[in-house]
């Protein structure tokens, strides 16, 4: 009896196949484009969030300067109100 026949064979090749499909899958990762476009989605709406919080710190940080410029140019002055409109 041989070892070699249609049975054998039929097993071996389909065990080659098999393990190349693994090797190719483990190779080469395959991301759909939907994935893809979520990915740079979600890049895209973290970078505009990153910018809106620094330009608002920006924004924050030129007025407490501008503040604290004018706070000093009034101190020392007199504020006066003016005086109550006497009832007739």
């Amino acid at each position: 009896m041989s070892i070699y026949n249609r049975r054998n064979a039929a097993v071996g090749y389909l065990t080659i196949k098999a393990l190349q499909r693994e090797i190719d899958r483990r190779r080469k990762p395959r991301r759909s484009g939907l994935k893809v476009a979520a990915y740079v989605g979600l890049g895209l709406v973290s970078a505009g969030i990153l910018a809106a919080a620094l330009a608002i710190a920006l924004k924050r940080r030129q007025s407490d300067e501008a503040t604290f410029e004018s706070d000093a140019e009034i101190v020392g002055e007199y504020v006066t109100t003016p005086e109550p409109i006497p009832a007739a």
